[in-house]
């Protein structure tokens, strides 16, 4: 039976804050005191001579790390389903370490930008560091695994592409990919949207956004989705961001090819992130079928480019199931079971 409340943990889930140094004076002004959560499996405090490997969990766009208690009808939020895993003794025990990047433009998809701040270093060097410094982790990257959805999958494709020295496994959950088709037909609509709310203008829409209740016009979230994403990969070393459309929706060309230099399909294609790839321990891509952002397609193309970079099929878990973008949150258990099996090998 699904509760309507929360439940009892057979592990222990502790609540921390860290003071991260390098998102101190970063360009929003956006907090440099983080949240994070870390999760210890029954029986950590029984040996204190055990050690454990470690999964991070990354978030999708918008997300916070209070919304990992969000309770939603008929559903368990995931730090509950997380201790299920580990609750019945069958999966290898590990760590689970709930990490915070969220920004005033709704996230950074977990890379250095001068528009944002420094949050794939915030991630690489500080939040692990802590945590290993902190709980009794095997402080290597063979036994450290990164795992998120949408903006967080994407976050663990590249994060693991840039720092095969920090991790060595990921899950991604219908991460962003194969930009051309996730992200690309939606400029027409925003060059729209913009005209005729805004007169054509970022600033305008900026200021009208954070001058009202947000969210409250239809073309809020898509505005400033693509702004956040414009942020991540486009950004100038100033903090000008520069977007890959002009007025009329059209393609600015020298723009798009700084986003597609992000793009986690062309990044695997290259040899320094195929190096990273052949490297890992353990890849699960997933999606479903049905994805309204069409990212079923970006899994399926970044699956291949896996491949082709030459990491061994065994060490790698692809599925397409049927469902959409959201709600998918009962995937997240099964990559988690997937990857503590691998770590432990």
């Amino acid at each position: 039976m699904v509760l309507p409340w929360s439940a009892d943990l057979a592990g222990r889930l502790d609540r921390h804050v860290i003071d991260s140094q390098v998102l101190r004076g970063n360009p929003l002004g956006d907090p440099h005191e983080r949240p994070l959560w870390v999760y210890v499996p029954p029986g950590y405090d029984d040996d204190q001579a055990r050690r454990y490997p470690t999964v991070y969990v990354i978030q999708g766009y918008t997300g916070n790390i209070a919304m990992w208690a969000n309770r939603t009808p008929f559903r368990r939020p995931y730090p509950e389903l997380v201790d299920e895993v580990f609750a019945s003794g069958d999966t290898p025990p590990a760590i689970v370490v709930y990490v915070d990047a969220w920004t005033s433009y709704g996230g950074s998809q977990y890379l250095d930008s001068p528009a944002t701040g420094r949050y794939h270093t915030y991630l690489c060097e500080e939040v692990v560091a802590w945590v290993d410094d902190h709980y009794r982790t095997v402080a290597d990257r063979d036994m450290r695994a990164i795992t998120g959805k949408s903006s967080g999958g994407y976050g663990a494709m590249v994060t693991a592409m840039l720092r095969p020295d920090v991790f060595g496994a990921f899950a991604t959950h219908a991460g962003d990919a194969l930009f051309e088709v996730c992200y690309l037909p939606n400029f027409r609509s925003l060059a729209r949207a913009l005209r005729d709310q805004h007169g054509g203008s970022y600033e305008a829409f900026l200021a009208d956004f954070r001058g009202r209740v947000p969210l409250t016009k239809p073309s809020d979230l898509e505005l400033m989705e693509m702004y956040c994403y414009a942020a991540a990969y486009s950004a100038d070393d100033d903090g000008t961001v520069r977007l890959p459309f002009d007025a009329n929706g059209a393609l600015v060309p020298e723009v798009w090819e700084r986003w597609l230099a992000w793009d986690p399909v062309r990044m695997a294609r290259q040899e320094r992130y195929g190096e990273a790839l052949r490297s890992m321990r353990a890849v699960w891509i997933d999606a479903g079928t049905r994805d309204e952002y069409y990212l079923d397609l970006g899994a399926t193309a970044f699956h291949q480019a896996v491949l082709d970079a030459g990491l061994p099929a065994e060490r790698v878990h692809f599925e397409l199931f049927d469902a959409g973008h959201g709600a998918i949150e009962y995937r997240y258990p099964l990559a988690l079971d997937w990857l503590c099996r691998r770590l432990a090998a």
